[in-house]
């Protein structure tokens, strides 16, 4: 086996996704392989607003486009960055074992959603959870934050936020899961399409890295990232769209539930259906029909036009 390219951006978080991988690559096959960073757009433009920077892919092009250069050989994601539509040219060999799904809050002070002070200024760059947020404290005074996971954690040590939101996987994978004042259960607060789960990519051509990136594949896991994501397509929804969703095999039933929240969360719609796992893309399709047709159309429409 050849020496291998893992493409990468160049966050804390994005290296340490990267350095798993190369190390679960020698670990199962022996194979060498080094990490090449790629600054991405969302980097580039690191406080401007996702939805000014036009949302889709904004972490994931420039990656691909090394892949399809031939100047890297395997591109390392978080899946809930990747766009719906994937280059024809690429694909997903290996979408690795998902870990904790779940939204968390640090508050310097301490307190608990339940508990933080009337209008604290609460600081998140993600539609979802400020949209889910309105929904349960509609007295917060909700900010976008932008920015890696070190220096969001900053702006809330500094008190410039009261308290600010997080995926707790993020914080697991950098060690820092003792800055959570409080996990979230997804029942109150559903997370991202693909939060949690790690994928990489490779060029369709390139029959090698794909071989050897499969025997790293996680089942479970991708067919609750086909679910999840199958539904994100049928709402035609990019990363800005106040989508929450959790496939999951519980109880030895696949589940799929979903929620779309109006931006200033008073409009909550959710829904929850089960399948079988070789189901998972006609799931997604099956819970996005059944949120259209209970009031999401009219959420999502407001929410394209606003961003429009």
């Amino acid at each position: 086996m050849r020496h291998l390219r893992i493409g990468t951006r160049g966050s804390l978080l994005a290296k340490w996704q990267a350095e798993f991988v190369r190390k679960r690559l020698f670990a199962a096959a022996g194979v060498e392989a080094e990490i090449v960073i790629i600054k991405t757009s969302g980097d580039k433009f690191a406080n401007a607003p996702l939805t000014q920077i036009g949302g889709k892919g904004i972490f994931v092009k420039e990656l691909e486009d090394a892949l399809m250069d031939e100047s890297i050989d395997i591109a390392v994601h978080s899946v809930k960055d990747i766009p719906t539509e994937i280059p024809p040219r690429l694909q997903f060999p290996a979408v690795f074992r998902r870990e904790d799904v779940r939204d968390c809050l640090i508050s310097a002070s301490g307190a608990t959603l339940a508990n933080l002070r009337q209008g604290a200024r609460i600081g998140t760059g993600s539609l979802r959870r400020q949209s889910q947020l309105r929904h349960i404290r509609p007295d917060l005074d909700v900010r976008d934050l932008r920015g890696n996971v070190d220096t969001r954690l900053r702006k809330a040590q500094s008190g410039e936020y009261d308290a600010i939101l997080l995926a707790k996987a993020g914080l697991d994978r950098l060690g820092w899961s003792d800055r959570i004042t409080e996990t979230f259960a997804p029942e109150v607060f559903l997370p991202a399409v693909g939060q949690g789960a790690i994928a990489a990519e490779c060029r369709l051509s390139d029959t090698e890295a794909a071989e050897v990136l499969a025997t790293l594949d996680d089942a479970e896991s991708r067919s609750a990232i086909i679910a999840e994501r199958a539904l994100l397509s049928a709402l035609q929804g990019g990363c800005q769209v106040p989508l929450g969703a959790w496939a999951r095999t519980e109880r030895g039933e696949f589940v799929l539930e979903a929620c779309v929240c109006s931006v200033d969360g008073v409009q909550y719609v959710r829904q929850r259906a089960i399948a079988t796992p070789d189901q998972a893309a006609a799931l997604g399709e099956h819970v996005a029909r059944l949120l259209l047709e209970s009031g999401a159309q009219s959420i999502l429409e407001a929410v394209r036009s606003q961003s429009g």
